[in-house]
């Protein structure tokens, strides 16, 4: 064991620093996530206090095991929470802004209204809910607020709360890659030193294969085999829209775009194709879920209770009935749905000047403030001895997809009539109720530059890389693993990017493969974590019966997981013409 060192010095890391061991050094290394799994996983710890005690850890293991002066790697942490804080969540805080100001209008209501039009089929409303606006919230958001968005819808439309809650969990898979405007990637981009472009083009191989088969499974859980034989139509034509237009937009047009451009050429191709053809059965699988929904709330004591069970939540704040909702779409003008869709339109033609006109990127890009981690840079060197280029911390206060989401949730407010003070107001509140997930980020982005920085990353995955090319078909489990347990896409690859890639490296695997892979296998773990299984179980009504929903959900994620190692172990063997 190495002594504790105060004094901050120039540190190059060791991968086998414990008793000259690579394996007794991996398992050390391994404390902090260790930390994570048990305080977050089996002792159900809050979020922001398994983060925070796994940040102290990974310091500890930092400075006892791996010989990281104490100063550097306490400023590492820093660096880390700094980089969670801006542009990550700020990203997350102004997306959920600009989707609390169309609610404080009230035009939210006429987006539900407009869904109705598109068709009054609930197995083909659960596809274009969950799946087309949910991928477009996930495109603007992530970190939950599509699963809470659009069970909310559902449940408004009709679902029971349990099957409301499995419906939006399973949709929110294929879009969570490309999450909040491509956080996840570039996350990875930013960690590995691989472009993000590179990785999302990657991804954009990999998980367009689960969403051309995800409206199908959706259908699957709201009426069984009936609805699959009923609608099947409907979605393999959105799912395979939806596919395409991921695997061109991650190739070629836009990494952060890449989920927006695809939910809506799902949406528009679903519009155009209910012209044409509708499904049968309607009114028996309304029939179905009324009795399911009814069957439900007798057994939790009524859909309106007080002791946090079936209806103890927001949901019961927007149960509608049909018929009101249909007499709400049956007044509906162009005009009030051009309003009602106007935000996300807004959204769509802001990102693609900034990130399609190349003068305007470029004048966007050098406003980016480069910032040498004060105490950290220069003083940490990569396992190769050189200046980790990593400690340099990049202010992108313009370019950033937050800085424009905020600018468009200022338009939004004005267009909508509440003003600045309703904007503040909103503002307020989103904040307030985002700051334990502001700690859970920042702590999970220090806990990722800690172990980066001292080496213990480089260690796991030169140790795991021991497997050699049968590495290639596990890599997805890491990141669905690192989901699972954290929510987050986004935390998944500060934990394990580079890992995955220093474990590339060394089995001889591309890594930006397997990077993308870690990316890949965590969007179908993002239904099975405690925290989304939670935002689940609030918004529809079922809090404290999150273990029900995990049930109906686990095989679904078991299977979808297997199916996406089999794929990455292929890519990178026998289809890697697969591959950009």
């Amino acid at each position: 064991m190495t002594a504790l060192t105060l004094v901050p010095t120039a540190f190059k890391p060791d991968i086998s620093p414990v008793a000259d061991s690579l394996a007794i050094s991996a398992l050390v290394a391994l404390l902090p996530l260790i930390t994570v799994f048990l305080t977050l996983g089996v002792l159900r710890w809050k979020a922001h206090w398994a983060g925070l005690t796994s940040v102290a850890v990974a310091i500890v293991v930092a400075s006892l095991f791996f010989g990281m002066p104490l100063g550097l790697a306490a400023l590492a942490a820093t660096q880390g929470a700094a980089f969670g804080l801006f542009p990550i969540m700020w990203i997350v805080f102004t997306a959920i802004l600009l989707y609390q100001v169309t609610v404080r209008s009230g035009r939210f209501e006429d987006l539900r209204a407009t869904f109705h039009l598109i068709s009054d089929d609930p197995r083909v409303q659960a596809i274009i809910i969950a799946f087309c606006f949910g991928g477009l919230l996930e495109a603007l958001a992530g970190f939950g607020a599509p699963v809470a968005i659009t069970g909310v819808m559902l449940m408004a439309l009709g679902f029971s709360p349990l099957r409301a809650a499995a419906v939006v969990l399973l949709a929110n898979t294929a879009p969570v890659a490309f999450g909040a405007v491509g956080t996840p990637i570039i996350t990875a981009g930013n960690l590995t030193g691989i472009p993000y472009q590179e990785i999302g083009a990657y991804v954009g191989h990999q998980t367009p294969i689960v969403a051309a088969f995800v409206p199908l499974l959706l259908v699957l859980m709201a009426d069984g085999r009936r609805g699959v034989r009923q609608t099947w139509p409907i979605a393999v034509v959105v799912g395979l829209t939806f596919a395409i237009f991921q695997w061109i937009s991650a190739t070629w047009i836009s990494v952060e775009l890449t989920d927006i451009i695809a939910s809506l050429a799902g949406l528009a191709a679903a519009v155009l194709f209910l012209k044409v053809w509708q499904p049968k059965g309607r009114e028996a699988a309304l029939e179905t879920l009324h009795s399911e929904r009814e069957r439900e709330f007798a057994m939790a004591g009524g859909p309106e209770t007080s002791s946090g069970s079936a209806g103890a939540g927001p949901a019961t704040d927007y149960v509608v009935s049909g018929e009101e909702l249909a007499e709400r779409a049956d007044g509906l003008t162009r005009a009030r749905i051009m309003m009602a869709l106007f935000p996300y339109l807004l959204v769509i033609v802001v990102f693609g000047i900034a990130k399609l006109i190349a003068p305007v990127k470029s004048w966007l890009t050098t406003t980016d403030i480069k910032i040498p981690w004060p105490g950290l840079s220069g003083e940490v060197l990569t396992i190769a001895g050189t200046p980790s280029a990593a400690t340099t911390y990049t202010l992108s206060w313009l370019s950033s997809p937050g800085s424009m989401l905020l600018i468009c949730s200022l338009i939004v407010a004005f267009v909508y009539g509440i003003g600045l003070a309703g904007w503040g107001a909103e503002a307020w509140a989103t904040a307030h109720k985002m700051r334990y997930a502001f700690l859970t980020v920042a702590s999970m982005l220090a806990l990722a530059y800690v172990m980066n920085f001292s080496g213990q990353t480089i260690t796991i995955g030169t140790w795991i890389a021991a497997t050699g090319a049968l590495f290639g078909y596990l890599s997805p489990t890491l990141g669905w693993i690192g989901t699972a347990v954290t929510g987050s896409d986004t935390s998944a690859n500060a934990l394990f990017a580079t890992l995955q890639q220093s474990a590339a490296e060394t089995a001889g695997i591309d890594p930006t493969l397997l990077v993308a892979a870690n990316t890949s296998g965590g969007v179908v773990g993002k239904m099975i974590s405690p925290q989304n299984l939670t935002i689940a179980a609030t918004a529809v009504g079922l809090v404290g019966r999150e273990s029900d929903i995990l049930r109906k959900v686990l095989p679904w994620s078991i299977g979808l997981i297997v199916a996406m190692c089999i794929l990455v172990g292929l890519q990178s063997t026998v289809l890697s013409w697969m591959l950009p």
